[in-house]
Order: C-alpha cells, then structure tokens, then sequence
C-alpha cells in the first residue's frame, strides 16, 4: 500500500490486515453506508410517516437533552420538514422533568393535535408510557440505540440495531446514528438520496460526543461529517462553530468533543436544550450569533459550577484519606447542581483512577451520577444495592441513580464490599497501552501526516500512542500558564520540543541531563509560520 511499517502496524492493531480492508478504512465512502432497511422495523417506520404525512397528521419528535439526544431532533426535524411533514419537538428538562419518555407528555401531545410521536435516543425501556400513548390513540416510533429489556415497547415500530432480532450490521450506532438511519431511508423513499450528506455534519457531533466506537459506519459518518464541518452552510451550525473559535480550520474529534459537545450540553445541563435545537433554525448570521453568544455564556456558567463542587469534592478527600484508598468513592453534598455532577465524577476517576459516584442532596433525596474503571462494572455494582435505590439504570461505566439520604452510606459501605469482592489491587492501577516503539528521528511531519489517515481517531480507534527509550533532557522544563510543561529532549542528535497538559508541578523533578523513557502522541506546532513536529506527553520516566 506503500505506506511505512509504522502505519502497516497501527492498522494491524486496529485489526485490519487486508489491503482492500485498509484502504475502505483509510478513506471511507459514504457510498459504503448500509442500506437502512436492514433494520428492524425501518419499512414499518417509513411507512407510518409517509402515511401521516399523507393525512396531513401532526408529527412530534421526543427528543433528549444531551448532545446525541438534541442533534437527533435537529436532524430529524429537518429531514421530516423537508419531505413535507408538520413537524415539532418536545425536550425535557433535566432537572424538572428527568430522563425519558413521560405519560403527562402523552397527554401534552394528545392535546395539541398530534397524532403520531417519534422519539429519538430515548424509549427503548418506556413500555408502560407507549402502552398510555396507545391508550391515547397516538402512533408511536421509537428510535433508540440503548440497551433494550426482554420484551420491546409495542410501539408501531421500534428502531434499535440492538435489538435481538435485529440483523443490522452496525451495532454500535448512537442514539443520532439511529435518527440519521431512518433520515436515509426516507430521503430513498422520497427519492432525495443526494441529500444524505447534507445531514451528516450534525450527525457526526452527535456520533463523536456520544462516545461510541468509530469504526465501521460511525467512521464513514464521523470523518465525512468532521470535514463537512470546514464549510457549514447552517447558519447556527455556522456560528456554534465561530464562538467554539474554530472557523476556519480543520475540525477534530477533540474540538467536537471538547468545543462544540460542551457548548451544546451545557444547555440541557444548566436551562433547557431546546436553545440548542432553535439554534439549528436561527434564520440568518445575526439571530445564530446571538443565540450562540448565549450558549457560549451558559458553557462559561456550567464550568464555573462544575469547578466549584469539584473543589468541595477535592476538599473533601483531603480531609478524609480513607475516600483515596476506597475501592469506590462516593460522596454527597447539600444541593450540588445536578447537571455537573457527573463532569465532576468522571473528573475524579481521571486523579484517583477509582469508580466514583457524586450525589447532591435535594429534600432528602440524593440524585447522583457514577462513573468507572475498565475493570469494574457499574450496574452490576449498582444492581446488587437495588434495594437501596428509588430508581436507577445505566451502562457498565456510567450510571444515574436516586437514593434517599440516610440510606448513603450503607450504599458507601456495600458498593465497597462488593468491589472488593471483584476488584484486585491491578485493576486500581492505571495503565497506559503504547503501541510502537518510535525512535525520534522518526517522528517527523510526514510520519505525522501519513498517521493522520487514521483520523478520526477515538473508541476502537485512538490516537495511537508512541514510546521511545533513552531520550536525554537537554535544557530545563519551563511551566507554561502555571499549568502545562514544556521540556526539550535529544536522541541520536535529534532535538524535539515536548509539551505535557496540565503536569506543571513536576518541572521541579526534571533536570537537564537526565535520561528519560516517553510515551507520547505526535503532533505539529506552527511558530511564526514555521512548523515543527512536537511530541505531546503521555508519561514520563526518568531512566535510573
């Protein structure tokens, strides 16, 4: 394929050895997408829309209001617009009204004429709300890609690659993958196929921020989306992405993830996300500004929450050792934001490399987030303390749950017998996988470009990480923003600046002279037009 053994390495990893599997993978088609119809219940689907459209039925999209859940909306709402249909939405809100389907919603809709609903990312477990909807005489779509139960809502048709039934090839769509699928199908029904990618930018942040593995589809749909979002033609896609301060370059699974993803869920997080939704809609440059301005402004506030209740949770593991050596952290405060707490539990497992829960205490009653390891499975843990909760769910490294006050440390206590029980000391001790030896000589820019074929990189694909041995500091480290670390290292009288996020603090364990082994990622850095490669940190030893 005449690229090098570093490249032919990286995709053997990934598990492709074929050349006819690599380059699908080094450039994906979106002529490669799957046919929608492949999916259970898609024709079924397809066909209670084209029919409601037909009657001039009034159509309500249940959305949700995270960012996989709000792009969902957005790209539905605008391919039902297109087709002809009298469409809206509806969006909880977090703290109000809580996750998922609602029976007063039902209600709501029935009310104001609606005849059919289509949820997008929600529903899959919502049988006693589509049994009321049924009862109301509504039709109802569910679109959903989490965990189904034994039996499915009998909705009529439920959309979810993880059905058992279900033989689509991609299992692993997002919640937006989904809406983006039953999109496709009625753009071919409608004979608008050419249309296709002109939803796949929105599709691509909802792909990325939900953090599901980009291979296969999610790739076709992650990369082409990502490179779509160089020239958006929306305008408060436009303007989302001019706030976020990226017009103008290309776009990374980063910048989605920690850009344009936080902007979006800050407003379901802190107001309510149908600002997000509008913002999709705004009807010229100025009005998209505006709203994104405000979004913008609801991130900021997000932030300084999160940081405030993170430094009460930081305090309180200082005064309580016993917290950092628990095989599980849980700890409550009195009226902690609920829309942070789970940015502030995921904060805690990155210092203590332990399963955390963040519980604010309301009335009496803790709402809380948990976040994991690799090595332990929330729900499971949360399962076998099911007697002590009003209510909870989740996946294996992500939870919700809510638990009256008094009974938080008997939770505290039997989460940790039981992690015990299945955790050894290893699986506390965080581990960094590298997967080929680079000498630095070797990390130049067209070793970096040729590596950059393997964007977007994330779940099932991530940025490869390099190590190299018997490097040599050649001056002192230099702390940058009182935070960040810059040092410079030699190899085989080859020099290269590196950078280390956030590891300030250990420029006073560095000298120049020292023999150092590095695991790092390779990257690029551009000083008065000139660039350079530069190797950005993952760990550092010091040799001896």
């Amino acid at each position: 394929m005449h690229i090098s053994d570093v490249t032919a390495t990286l995709l053997v990893n990934r598990g492709i050895s074929e050349p006819e599997e690599a380059y699908k993978f080094l450039s994906p088609s979106i002529s490669d997408l799957h046919d929608p119809f492949q999916m259970a219940d898609m024709k079924s689907a397809v066909a209670s829309i084209m029919r409601a459209i037909e009657r001039k039925e009034k159509i309500l999209i249940y959305g949700d209001y995270d960012v996989d859940g709000t792009t969902s909306t957005v790209i539905l709402k605008k391919a039902l617009s297109l087709i002809g249909a009298d469409v809206s939405y509806y969006i909880p809100e977090r703290l109000k009204d809580g996750y998922g389907l609602r029976e007063d919603a039902m209600d709501m809709a029935k009310r104001e004429g609606y005849s059919l609903i289509i949820s997008v990312d929600t529903g899959i477990r919502a049988h006693a709300v589509v049994e009321h909807a049924r009862s109301l005489g509504l039709d109802i779509i569910i679109t959903d890609h989490h965990l189904p139960s034994e039996e499915l809502p009998r909705a009529n048709a439920v959309l979810n690659p993880k059905r058992p039934d279900c033989s689509y090839p991609n299992k692993n769509l997002a919640g937006v993958g989904v809406a983006f699928k039953l999109v496709q199908a009625l753009l071919d029904e409608t004979a608008q196929e050419r249309l296709v990618e002109s939803f796949i930018k929105i599709a691509a942040i909802g792909t990325i921020a939900d953090i599901v593995p980009l291979v296969g589809e999610n790739r076709i749909i992650a990369k082409h989306g990502l490179k779509g979002l160089m020239r958006p033609n929306n305008f408060g896609l436009r303007a989302l992405i001019e706030v976020a301060g990226l017009t103008g370059r290309p776009i990374s699974c980063l910048d989605v993830g920690f850009r344009i993803g936080p902007r979006i869920n800050a407003v379901g997080r802190m107001a309510g996300a149908s600002a997000a939704v509008n913002l999709f809609d705004a009807p010229d440059p100025e009005t998209a500004l505006r709203m994104a301005i405000e979004m913008n402004d609801q991130n900021a506030a997000r932030q300084e929450v999160e940081a405030d209740i993170l430094a009460r949770v930081l305090e309180e593991i200082e005064r309580n050792p016993e917290i950092s050596s628990s095989h599980v952290v849980v700890i409550a405060g009195e009226g902690w934001h609920r829309g942070v707490i789970g940015i502030v539990a995921s904060r805690v497992v990155e210092r203590l490399y332990r399963p955390t829960i963040i519980l604010s205490i309301e009335d009496g009653l803790g709402h809380g987030s948990g976040r994991s390891i690799e090595a332990f499975h929330l729900l499971d843990g949360l399962t076998v303390c099911s007697d002590l909760f009003e209510r909870f769910g989740g996946h294996s490294h992500a939870a919700g749950m809510v638990i009256r006050a008094d009974r938080v440390d008997e939770l505290r206590r039997r989460l940790n017998e039981y992690a015990r029980g299945v955790l050894t000391d290893e699986d506390l001790i965080p581990i960094l996988e590298t997967e080929y030896r680079l000498p630095l000589k070797l990390a130049t820019l067209d070793r970096i470009a040729e590596i950059a074929q393997l964007e977007p990189f994330g779940p099932g694909n991530p940025q490869p990480i390099f190590e190299t041995h018997d490097a040599q500091v050649v001056a002192a480290p230099r702390v940058l923003k009182d935070k960040h670390l810059k040092l410079r290292v030699m190899q085989d009288n080859r020099w290269i600046d590196c950078l280390w996020w956030g590891e300030g603090e250990r420029a006073g364990d560095i000298f120049p002279g020292d023999r150092v082994s590095l695991a790092f990622t390779l990257s690029e850095n551009t000083y008065n037009n000139v660039t350079q490669p530069q190797i950005t940190l993952r760990d550092l030893k010091i040799s001896g």
